[in-house]
């Protein structure tokens, strides 16, 4: 196996992979990459046997076969080499040697035969659609998944395939965060899968915010995404994802529309004096006004006040100022509606100008 390329050509799918791999392996292999180069295309496959991601790029010089070679080695030594550098690699007995200008790299390589594969995807839906749309709707919803919660479902992401929509949720029982895109063809059947939170951090790494299409396969136990350049599969979270329609409260229909930017700043400056362990702020709503009060065991105080356009008066609920924050920043537009039903009901965050995307945020006793 041989092939030769520029420094940047293989920079690029080289990060792209080399995120998959895990620093601490049980299996030696599992710390490789695999490398195969035919008709002049080298693929590279990273693996942790949860996610697998492969990167492809066009090469010159190409003589066909592959090998394993250690992932961060290799991504380290591209990535200090001079800017301009042609990199050639080539394979020969256990051996890899990798070349550029004056510098040369004898690397460990493994046998490819032993490097593990994902099992082939067992189809039952694919869909297109803009991945610039599908990055953002993974950004806005992603922030609220569960970190190593007993729960294991709410350690992921839901995609929920339903009609014409798709709908991402995330939730890890104090919060929750919806958005939903419309899709350019119906799906037949609905369906919920749930991405794990490794997936969900790998797909926000590797989505970017241009003009193309993205390909979702949909299998019984994976879900697969495909670019012209890259394939990722991950595997799915085997799990049943509660109820999250029942989440979003009914009849919240005490409304206040507030300016984002001036709530999310009033937020951060209150957030300076509330208690390190709730981190509890108290929103009182009256006519045309809001107060944003925050106290500390210290018996410190903060109070802000920012207009709001809305006819309730006398209504006080207490919130994780972080997670209001962070649904703040996963809206748009200048304005979001807050409805409320009354001083224990959680709160349902929105754009002013359109629904496509929810955040529930939980009361907190204060």
């Amino acid at each position: 196996m041989r092939f030769s390329l520029p420094r940047e050509a293989l920079l690029r799918p080289l990060q792209q992979v080399v995120n998959v791999v895990e620093r601490r392996n049980t299996l030696p292999v599992l710390s490789n990459l695999l490398l195969q180069v035919a008709d002049g295309r080298l693929s590279m496959t990273g693996t942790d046997l949860e996610v697998e991601m492969v990167a492809r790029c066009q090469v010159e010089d190409a003589e066909a076969g592959e090998t394993t070679i250690p992932a961060r080695k290799l991504f380290e030594i591209v990535r200090a080499l001079p800017d301009g550098s042609q990199v050639t690699l080539s394979q020969g007995n256990e051996k890899a040697t990798l070349s550029a200008g004056r510098s040369r790299f004898t690397l460990s390589s493994l046998p490819a035969v032993e490097f593990p594969s994902i099992e082939d995807l067992e189809l039952v839906e694919r869909i297109a659609l803009p991945e610039a749309a599908f990055k953002d709707q993974i950004e806005r919803t992603a922030f609220a998944m569960a970190q190593q919660d007993v729960r294991f479902y709410l350690n992921g992401l839901l995609l929920d395939l339903r009609g014409d929509d798709l709908r991402c949720v995330a939730t890890d029982g104090a919060r929750l965060a919806m958005c939903e895109i419309e899709l350019a063809k119906p799906v037949q059947t609905r369906r919920q899968i749930i991405v794990p939170r490794k997936g969900v951090l790998e797909l926000q790494r590797l989505l970017e915010g241009g003009d193309g299409d993205l390909e979702l396969e949909v299998g019984r136990n994976h879900l697969r995404v495909q670019r012209s350049d890259v394939t990722f599969t991950s595997k799915l979270i085997d799990g049943r994802f509660p109820d999250y329609e029942a989440v979003i409260p009914i009849g919240a229909d005490k409304m206040v529309n507030v300016n984002r930017e001036l709530l999310r700043a009033a937020l951060q400056r209150a957030a300076i004096l509330s208690n390190e362990k709730y981190r509890g702020v108290k929103l009182e709503i009256s006519k045309g006004e809001m107060r944003i009060v925050a106290h500390n065991p210290e018996q410190e105080e903060a109070v802000e006040e920012i207009e709001a356009d809305t006819s309730v008066d006398g209504l006080a609920v207490g919130f994780n100022v972080t997670y209001l924050q962070d649904a703040l920043s996963a809206l748009r537009g200048e304005t979001v509606r807050i409805g409320l039903r009354d001083a224990n009901s959680s709160a349902l965050l929105r754009e002013a100008e359109n629904d496509r995307c929810q955040h529930v945020v939980m009361p907190l006793r204060l």
